[in-house]
């Protein structure tokens, strides 16, 4: 499971002692909620699934396969489902593939979900080596899933904007500067990361002013 809200509230609070911004932008917002994932196959298909569809299609197609397998949170069904039945419950062929990919992973004991490498870097590397996970899928598994309070998916667009929202850049910062501020926020990066979703949804009213 992911960070608890004990948790960023922990996380969270000991950088507003650091940074004055993200103190005032608790301050206008408060605490964001805590964002749970189960640990295994079923949250990484269902973020695969995701990938480029809205929430609810992503959701829709969960079902149908869920329906049609039985289980779909169970790898074995999924590796030993056909192509067709696959493309039948709403997925694209390239999906398909990945799905199909995914589950032999686990299946083969390739990629061990219940005891990937300790160091985050090296537990990212073992994830995106499947086909249809890159490092942002990666990352929010590790943050959503595992918990892991230091991931930190400077990629996200989201991040990005609220980065610079939350700490007045006049435009948004790249990758790069993000990944690079952010050194100064370890081991709470995690924390930080569900805040600036969490201020993203709040709106562009919550800005500094």
């Amino acid at each position: 499971m992911g960070l608890s809200a004990e948790q960023l509230k922990a996380g969270l609070d000991a950088l507003a002692l650091i940074e004055p911004a993200i103190a005032d932008a608790i301050a206008r917002i408060g605490y964001p909620a805590p964002r749970l994932r189960e640990r295994g196959y079923a949250t990484l298909l269902r973020t695969i699934l995701g990938q480029q569809v809205s929430v609810q299609s992503a959701n829709a197609v969960w079902r149908k396969l869920d329906a049609m397998l039985g289980d779909a949170s169970d790898p074995v069904r999924v590796a030993a489902a056909s192509d067709e039945t696959l493309r039948a419950a709403g997925l694209s062929r390239q999906k398909a593939g990945y799905a199909k990919s995914l589950a032999d992973e686990v299946t083969s004991g390739r990629l061990p979900l219940d005891a990937l490498a300790e160091d985050d870097e090296e537990a990212i590397a073992q994830l995106v080596r499947v086909k249809g996970i890159g490092r942002w899928s990666a990352e929010v598994y590790l943050l959503f899933a595992e918990g892991r309070p230091d991931i930190w998916p400077a990629g996200d667009l989201a991040v990005q904007i609220e980065v610079g929202r939350i700490f007045g850049h006049d435009t948004r910062p790249s990758e790069k500067l993000v990944r690079s501020l952010a050194e100064a926020w370890r081991p709470h990066r995690g924390a930080l990361a569900i805040f600036t979703w969490h201020h993203y949804g709040a709106g562009p009213d919550t800005a500094p002013v």
